[in-house]
């Protein structure tokens, strides 16, 4: 079995790629800031994929210590790490005029500077795994916000231009060295996080929400929400042996946005 280490593991998207890895009949270790939230998530795993191995680790992506700390701990419970999927991330919306730069210093920090802090973390055993001839696997969460501006976010797009930009780069140095490194990148998909964000547009524009969602999925061809499942299956595949060949792409999961 696979360990995989999935980052922001407790709900949406990272709780969805958690799902689908088990079914895979991976071990998997989560981790995030909220136990609670973690250990409730190990339970429904264990339902639904009776036998399934799951760890769970509290941890700050923002504090390099949590992260080597959650990792070590990992490590004890499931052995090195095959697989590392960065899901973890944060969203705040502000007009660039208001993103001061405590705003603008969180988005960087969640977004992309804890991918780079977990990468490094995992980077010895994805290495060795990759010289095992193993299907070493690194897969960032970044965002259709990577791949192109939006208002009111521009510290978070920022950070995802970022990760897009680490992904590329750190593809160069590992792909001879038995691991690759791609990108996904979600539309507006159906998530606490989004959620949120029409309730951000309601409160401030006076709209309804039904309104405020037609707005988010208005430049989608689909019209439509992405769902957390299926980021998670571009996420699966990313990391099996039909996508040994993909390294260092952005693979954008939103019904054609930014085509």
């Amino acid at each position: 079995m696979r360990h995989v280490w999935i980052t922001g593991a407790g709900r949406g998207i990272g709780a969805a790629i958690a799902m689908a890895f088990a079914r895979e009949g991976a071990s998997l270790s989560l981790s995030g800031r909220d136990l609670k939230r973690l250990k409730a998530q190990k339970l429904v795993l264990e339902k639904a994929c009776p036998g399934v191995k799951v760890h769970v680790s509290v941890m700050d992506v923002t504090d390099p210590e949590s992260v080597l700390a959650a990792h070590r701990d990992n490590q004890a419970a499931r052995g090195p790490v095959e697989v590392l999927i960065n899901n973890a991330g944060q969203a705040l919306s502000q007009p660039f005029a208001k993103t001061d730069a405590t705003l603008w210093q969180q988005m960087l920090n969640v977004n992309l500077t804890g991918t780079y802090l977990c990468m490094q973390a995992a980077l010895p055993d994805l290495l060795a795994a990759g010289a095992q001839g193993k299907a070493a696997r690194i897969v960032n969460m970044a965002s259709t916000a990577g791949l192109k501006g939006y208002a009111y976010v521009s510290a978070y797009a920022a950070a995802k231009h970022g990760v897009i930009g680490l992904t590329r780069s750190l593809a160069l140095e590992l792909g001879r060295k038995g691991v690759t490194v791609n990108a996904v990148c979600p539309g507006f998909t159906e998530t606490d996080m989004v959620r949120d964000s029409i309730a951000n547009i309601v409160a401030k524009t006076g709209q309804s929400e039904a309104q405020a969602r037609e707005a988010l999925v208005a430049h989608n061809p689909q019209q439509k929400m992405i769902q957390p499942e299926e980021v998670a299956q571009a996420v699966v595949w990313l990391c099996s042996p039909a996508a040994a060949s993909v390294n260092g792409q952005s693979i954008a999961v939103d019904g054609g946005e930014t085509m």
